[in-house]
């Protein structure tokens, strides 16, 4: 028995010993092993909230490490001088476009340019995020590049809290944790604590899952209407429901799906259908412009929205007219073989179709760029099923200092901004 002395019979001395043999005393490796089970004992006492924001805290403070030693070494910016505090360096490219709407709301009209094209905008991200900044501006007098991270941060810490309680719906303690490890040490995860709403929108988008999984769907509606005025994740979510719903109808009469139920399910599907366009409504509103969201969106990338075209040009650039088509028919291939995979198919129907639809969505609309590492972050529930794939400490640990080395890899190449100079930037 750890930490009160040793009680086993089959460690005390001479029991289990075969005769003519002595055991030598305890190496150094053993001692410091021993040491530190007992010093860990505590801890795997503790509740199950402590271990998780315990391994969070752990993750966001190595992610802190990569990005002040990135800024030691940051070159001035359009943002920045040269060797940037940490606040100043993580207050750029998309969190500049937050501190706009934190300081000043949106356009009135569209900014365009001369050919009538338009250029970037507030109207291109969502108000919830900026609004929570701002209101803890209005409680406490906290400025943005204070308030912004303090924000993005604390929504981290709850979105792990409630993604440990989405994965134990379909592991152990321990997996369920490791989980919520790999979540947090995601190469692209250094973004859960800078003025962005990915950790908002990750944890408006764990609870909504969760509240679906179970059924709660009346509960879940508020969430999605907050989801879907943090992120533009109301499309996919939509089907996900819509889905989920038919595939209840289904089973009825195998599995109870009670009237309530299925009056609360239209409500979420309803609510979800109609935040999914809530956002360039409003935009269209308040602009006079019907376009006006959709033209903000695609100001970046310099052409209209055109359904998947970018990942077939994308594939050209690549490999080629020949060879380039192929390359996201490759892709879908290779993501559906791996949905199918049996440590995928252990994490429930859900979240499996969540990340199939989510990835379909992000194939029809998304320009693929160096952006699209972060976009990748709500396929989290993936997360859970890396951690299916071996219950080998080895291969858990491996993963953690992989994901880490790939962090400041992440770190290094989007947020140094080292090819400005060049004239060439690619935005995290």
């Amino acid at each position: 028995m750890l930490g009160g002395g040793i009680t086993d019979p089959a460690v005390t001395e001479g029991a289990g010993r075969k005769p003519g043999r002595t055991r030598g005393p305890a190496t150094v490796n053993e001692l410091m092993y021993a040491a530190a089970r007992r010093l860990l004992a505590p801890l795997r006492r503790a509740p199950w909230w402590v271990k998780v924001s315990l391994a969070y805290g752990a993750a966001r403070l190595v992610s802190f490490a990569i990005l002040a030693g990135a800024a030691y070494h940051a070159a001035e910016s359009p943002w920045s001088g040269a060797r940037p505090d940490y606040l100043a360096f993580i207050d750029r490219w998309d969190a500049g476009w937050y501190e706009r709407i934190f300081d000043g709301g949106y356009p009135a009209t569209i900014p365009r340019n001369p050919d009538g094209t338009a250029q970037p905008n507030q109207w291109a991200f969502y108000p919830l995020f900026p609004l929570l900044a701002r209101g803890l501006n209005a409680v406490t007098g906290l400025p943005w590049a204070v308030a912004g991270p303090l924000v993005a941060t604390a929504a981290g810490f709850a979105a792990a809290l409630v993604i440990y309680l989405l994965f134990r719906r379909f592991a152990a303690p321990g997996t369920a944790l490791w989980g919520v490890a790999f979540f947090a040490t995601f190469p692209a995860s250094p973004v859960l604590q800078v003025a962005y709403a990915e950790s908002l929108s990750t944890l408006l988008l764990a609870a909504a899952l969760y509240l679906l999984i179970r059924h709660r769907y009346w509960s879940a509606v508020p969430v999605v209407v907050l989801l879907c005025l943090s992120r533009p994740a109301g499309v996919p979510f939509a089907a996900v429901v819509g889905v989920h719903l038919a595939l209840r109808w289904r089973r009825r009469r195998r599995e109870r799906f009670p009237q309530r139920e299925a009056l609360g399910g239209l409500a979420l599907l309803a609510a979800s259908t109609v935040m999914a366009f809530a956002w360039m409504l409003l935009a269209w509103w308040v602009t006079g412009e019907p376009g006006a969201y959709a033209d903000t969106e695609t100001a970046w990338r310099g052409t209209h929205l055109v359904l998947f075209k970018p990942w077939f040009d994308a594939g050209v650039s690549l490999a080629g007219p020949w060879l380039g088509p192929l390359l996201p028919v490759l892709l879908v291939a290779l993501a559906a073989l791996y949905l199918n995979s049996g440590s995928v198919r252990r994490i429930g129907t859900e979240l499996r179709l969540w990340c199939a639809v989510y990835l379909l969505y992000l194939l029809a609309v998304l320009d693929p760029q160096s952006s699209t590492f972060r976009m990748m972050l709500p396929l989290f529930p993936l997360a859970l099923a890396a951690a299916f794939i071996s219950a080998s400490r080895a291969y858990r640990w491996a993963v953690l200092a992989m994901f880490a080395v790939l962090q400041l890899v992440w770190v290094v190449w989007l947020w140094q901004l080292s090819a400005v100079s060049t004239g060439q930037a690619w935005p995290p």
